[in-house]
């Protein structure tokens, strides 16, 4: 594996850290939230709950989305298709001259 091809495979483990450090902050917040929210329904609503799962189903959607990013990585898509790209114009460039 040459210094290069190593210096790609760090940076693109640094990214997908940190993008699951995002995933698990926003999983936690997602569930302390909730837990709040769902308390203070049951808690001071009138005899159930009442608003709590108008929050939770977006934000559950939200999150599960987000997590569907991190499983797919979506960035990985992306720098793959830039690859090509960039492949594609230094064919055509070469090709013209």
């Amino acid at each position: 594996m040459t210094t290069d091809q190593h210096d790609e495979t760090v940076e693109r483990a640094e990214r997908r850290a940190h993008f699951l450090a995002g995933l698990e902050w926003h999983a936690g917040t997602f569930v302390i939230l909730n837990m709040l929210f769902w308390l203070m329904d049951i808690g001071l609503g009138q005899g159930g709950v009442q608003w709590a799962y108008w929050i939770a189903i977006p934000w559950g959607f939200a999150l599960a989305f987000h997590a569907l990013a991190y499983m797919i990585d979506g960035r990985q898509v992306e720098e793959h298709k830039t690859r090509e790209f960039i492949r594609q114009e230094e064919h055509e460039t070469s090709g013209r001259s």
